[in-house]
Order: structure tokens, then sequence, then C-alpha cells
């Protein structure tokens, strides 16, 4: 395993972190559960030996936060490193979206710090940054809450994750004495968000950049277009897509570490595999250029920029978002349309399906993608929604 410095911290990081977002799940959390229900439904035990597998290869970067799985990712993350928290990087986030008033702040801090089991952080994140978040920590003083955590040594280094464009995210970095910062970056989303400046500007403030959705939550690895996988063939030198996807992130020098969130244990050996061999400025001209074509050709395909993070979940009236947005991007890439009516009208209850939607907004403040997902479920519903085919 390689590792690197994260910025001006005196911690060295494996470039390959282990992000606790979606850890893998009972085999009977199945299609009768909501979405939330199945986040609920971790397998302990495939969660522990990841979990020891990461730590025997290498991997010293873990990181989770307030809502994962319910709560459920922090106490689980603390249980498996009990022993080891000496040897590793525990990174947390928190949940400013839920947060009410400055007392909040320290009062789930402390209740992180439990579930950790453990008696300070490593690193804590302010989650999810946006310019609606971002508004309410200034209303809640949330740096001068940075400021104490750091002197009463709750907390070794501060920083933030962040969702919105890039003239947010340089106000932000410009605003405080930031340690790291987590962004969304893959070969389809390198001018999205903070993007490519983003990652740059970071870098030359000294700050770690820690990398989240490298493949786009699986959705540039799992059911690959024929046109796209033409493009895989071409290729001089052979490479699955996830290898192709995260070389392409470790190829920029700026970023110091790749979080992956692995559902299970053949992912988490692959991404080792990869981190093992993968440097900066490595690919050649040829590469990363089919590496743009590729992109470009997700992008003609793609209806819904959907990452399948979940952050609109759950929703009040029950409906299935991630799952609907799925089957109409399996629609629109594959034109598999037999299959996906059969998935939508067969396998996912009504309740679960566009038409519930009462188009309360809830979903659309939440989303870090900024999908205008009323309009794009009534889309959906119209293309897969077929009379008379019920459950069987």
């Amino acid at each position: 395993m390689q590792y690197r410095k994260l910025g001006k911290s005196d911690k060295e990081a494996s470039i390959l972190g282990f992000g606790c977002m979606r850890l893998p799940l009972m085999e009977e959390a199945g299609k009768e559960m909501n979405f939330f229900e199945r986040s609920l439904a971790v397998d302990e035990e495939k969660t522990f030996e990841m979990i020891d597998y990461a730590l025997d290869h290498g991997i010293n970067y873990f990181d989770s936060a307030y809502m994962y799985h319910g709560g459920k990712s922090e106490a689980l993350l603390g249980r498996a490193l009990k022993d080891q928290q000496e040897e590793v990087i525990i990174t947390t986030k928190s949940p400013l979206m839920m947060i009410e008033k400055p007392a909040d702040l320290d009062r789930i801090l402390d209740e992180q710090i439990e579930r950790l089991a453990t008696d300070h952080l490593d690193f804590y994140l302010l989650h999810g940054l946006n310019h609606k978040t971002w508004d309410k920590g200034k209303d809640l003083k949330v740096l001068e809450f940075l400021d104490r955590i750091r002197k009463d040594g709750r907390a070794d280094y501060v920083g933030f994750s962040f969702h919105d464009d890039i003239k947010l995210f340089k106000e932000i970095i410009d605003s405080y004495e930031w340690t790291i910062c987590q962004i969304q970056y893959n070969f389809f989303d390198e001018n999205y968000q903070a993007g490519k400046e983003g990652l740059r500007y970071a870098a030359t403030k000294g700050i770690a950049v820690v990398i989240m959705e490298p493949l786009r939550g699986g959705r540039l690895t799992d059911r690959i277009p024929g046109e796209v996988q033409e493009l895989w063939d071409s290729a001089k030198q052979r490479r699955t897509p996830a290898e192709w996807g995260l070389r392409w992130v470790w190829n920029h020098p700026e970023v110091s570490l790749v979080l992956s969130g692995m559902s299970n244990m053949a992912q988490l050996k692959e991404n080792i595999r990869i981190a093992e061999a993968a440097e900066p400025n490595s690919l050649s001209s040829e590469e990363t250029g089919l590496i743009s074509r590729v992109a470009e050709t997700y992008r003609r395909l793609l209806r819904v920029g959907c990452t399948g993070c979940a952050y609109c979940m759950p929703c009040p009236n029950g409906v299935n978002i991630p799952g609907i947005f799925m089957l109409y991007n399996d629609y629109c890439m594959f034109e598999d349309l037999d299959r996906c009516r059969a998935m939508y009208n067969a396998f996912m209850a009504p309740e679960q399906q566009a038409s519930s939607c009462e188009e309360c907004g809830e979903c659309e403040e939440k989303c870090p993608q900024h999908i205008e997902i009323i309009e794009t479920l009534k889309e959906a519903h119209n293309r897969l929604y077929q009379e008379g085919m019920s459950r069987p």
C-alpha cells in the first residue's frame, strides 16, 4: 500500500480509504424493505471481515458519518477498530443539516466519539457543505466550535465535505484554517461541483484533498453499456472499468487519497490491488484520451445524474428515489424496457413508485447532485409504469 501525507497534518494515510457509507447488507435485506430499512440491515460479520482484511493490507484511513446506515456505521466502525485506534486514522462528520442550535454541535460530537469507542477523532468534517448548510453553520458559529474542539482535544484536525459550486468552494476554503476537504471527483464529474479547479485550488493552499464517489457509487462499473465496453476493449492495456476509473483519479498528483464505499470482499481486494500500482501522472495521453471518450459516451447515455448516495432518503411518502433513478438510467442506457418495466411494476411496491410522490420538495433540498427530482420522477414513471403489470 502507498501512503501520502495529509496536507499540513502529521498524519500519513493510505491512498485508498475505507468509506463506511455502503457496507455489506444481509442477504435477507430484499426488495420488500424500503430503502431506509435496507440500509439498517448491515451484515456485521462481513463488515468486520472486510475491515480486518483492509487493516491487514495497509488501509489505515476509515471514513464514516453520523447518518450513514441510519447511525449504525459509526458504532460498527468503533467496534471493529476497538484495539487498533492508535494505528489508524478515524474520520467522521458533523451533520449540519440536522442541527438546530449550537449546543447540538457538542452533543452530537460527543455521541459520535462514544459510538466510535475513542476519546478523540483524528479528523472531524462538516458534512455536505452547500450554500444552505454553510449559511446555517455561520449562524450556529460553527467555526468557533471547530476552534474549541481542536483546543480541547476532541479532534486533532478539521475539514469539510462539499457538494456545491466552485465559487462557494473557494469561499469556504479561504474562510478558515482547514486541514482537509472532501470532494466528489471522477472522470464523469471532472468539472462538476468543486471539480478539477477546486482540487487544484485546495492543493495550492496545502489542504489535503480526499476524493469521494470516484466511481459514482459504482455507476461507472456496474452494467457497462455496450458502447462504453467497446471503448474499454479498444485499449492496448486491458483494465477493468474500476481500474480505469480509480487510476484516472490517482493520476492527479493533487489527490491525497481516494475513498471507496466497498460493499463486498471482491471490491475491496480489487481496489487494494489497483492502489498498490497507481501512481500520479502514470497514464499516457492516449489512455486519458480514451477515458475522455468514455465520459462523453456516458454523458450522452445517462439520463439522471444520481450516484445512489441516498441523501434524499427516507422519503416521507416511501418513494424509492434512488431505485427508480437506477432503473430509469438502465432503461436509457441499455434500452432494456421490458426488464426495467418488470422491475418497476412487479418488484417495487406501489408506495415506492414515483406516483406516490406528493411533491413536498424535501428530497430536492437534500440532493447533493441538485437533481430536479420531482419532475424526473414523473418522467421515469411515464416511461416505466405499465397498467396491469402487478407484483407476483
